[in-house]
């Protein structure tokens, strides 16, 4: 058991100073105070002056890794188990990516439960960019209803100069089987769209749902903060369906992209409800820049703690409630990808929780009931770190 004393909770809503008391993989008790007198195997931490808030959930990571643009040398390497105790992500959403040729959908699966067994909690997409894309069962559907760890497909890439230019027919016939997947497996079946350059860069998700019975809410389309016309695109789709910022590029492109954390203050402004607002990081995914021509420029790799960088920035520096910032990247995922035990410090709820100081340092984090950080220090590493 871990008891932490008068922290600060975040649910992500402010429920006031309380204790948490997490056993096992499970949170159980959130009190005004809590007696631990004669509770055996109890660890009691001191917790005052801290925010406990949910683990985050980084629902667009290139776990196994990505990239290749640039040719093999350009290939970005697995993530590491450290990248996410930085982050304090407790949760992590593997997929493909570009490159649905030369890697396969195994490899992510078989990283996602490295991951499992390293102590966090992951799950992934099958699929990659291409239509028709990679599977391991030889359909999306059947991957998302047999296989536990597969809760969707993604990312299948439009308007952008390296999509396969799925028709239609195509996006709607690969969206009704990963919707029926998910309905067999209990799982949301959702399509994790890439979102490219191209001008009105939405009208392939418009014109699927128009010709079909599906839902804007099938589909979660990434990289909307990429460029100022598909930000503004963003505005209105948004008020419809969900809308992913991504965080790690920002750095990199700033004469391209929407800083994430000024984009959710600018989307709520513009009328979108938060609810349908998530951020991702894009971590271990190349961040490419193509030239005119279509030339690599230049490439970079983005992190999981980019998410945690930009919703300290929307605290900080534009003004949203630490409860209004932290949905975005907890219980927002959660609802939209059915992952019911998380995004939330619940009794009940898994036993993922952050602890920041003031300055959003992280100072203690759990997961699953395993305690990976503790007075700011790394517990745990991955297999191969040293």
């Amino acid at each position: 058991m871990i008891l932490f004393k008068n922290c600060e909770v975040y649910t992500p809503d402010y429920i006031g100073k309380k204790d948490v008391l997490l056993a096992g993989t499970k949170i159980i008790a959130i009190e005004n105070e809590i007696n631990y007198n004669g509770l055996p195997n109890i660890e009691v931490i001191d917790a005052t002056g801290l925010k406990l808030v949910p683990g985050l959930i980084d629902a667009h990571v290139h776990i196994a890794g990505a990239g290749g643009e640039g040719g093999p040398a350009t290939r970005t390497p697995e993530m590491q188990l450290s990248h996410m105790l930085e982050a304090g992500v407790t949760t992590v959403i593997g997929c493909l990516g570009t490159d649905g040729m030369t890697r396969n959908v195994e490899s992510v699966l078989m990283k996602v439960k490295g991951l499992r067994q390293e102590g966090v909690s992951a799950w992934m997409f099958t699929g990659a960019y291409q239509v028709p894309t990679p599977t391991i069962t030889g359909d999306v559907g059947k991957d998302i209803a047999t296989i536990e760890e597969i809760i969707g497909v993604g990312e299948i890439a439009i308007s952008d100069h390296r999509t396969s230019f799925p028709t239609t027919e195509e996006l709607i016939r690969l969206t009704e089987h990963a919707r029926v997947g998910g309905m067999l497996g209990g799982k949301a079946g959702i399509v994790n769209i890439h979102m490219g350059d191209a001008q009105n860069p939405f009208q392939p998700i418009y014109d699927a749902v128009a010709k079909s019975e599906l839902k804007f809410t099938q589909f979660i389309p990434t990289h909307i903060n990429r460029n100022d016309y598909i930000f503004e695109d963003a505005k209105e789709y948004g008020k419809k369906g969900y809308i992913d910022i991504t965080a790690s590029s920002y750095p990199y492109f700033p004469q391209y992209e929407i800083k994430p954390s000024k984009a959710i203050v600018e989307l709520m402004k513009a009328g979108v409800p938060l609810e349908n607002i998530t951020m991702t990081s894009d971590a271990c995914g190349s961040l490419p820049d193509f030239d005119e021509k279509g030339n690599l420029i230049r490439l970079e790799m983005g992190y999981p703690k980019s998410i945690l960088t930009e919703m300290t920035d929307a605290v900080k520096n534009e003004g949203l409630p630490l409860e209004k910032a932290l949905k975005v990247i907890t219980s927002n995922i959660a609802d939209a990808l059915k992952l019911k035990q998380k995004g939330r410090v619940e009794v009940g709820k898994d036993a993922d929780v952050v602890l920041f100081d003031a300055s959003f340092n992280i100072i203690h984090m759990v997961a699953m009931g395993n305690m990976m950080v503790k007075d700011k220090k790394m517990l745990r590493k991955g297999s191969y770190e040293r």
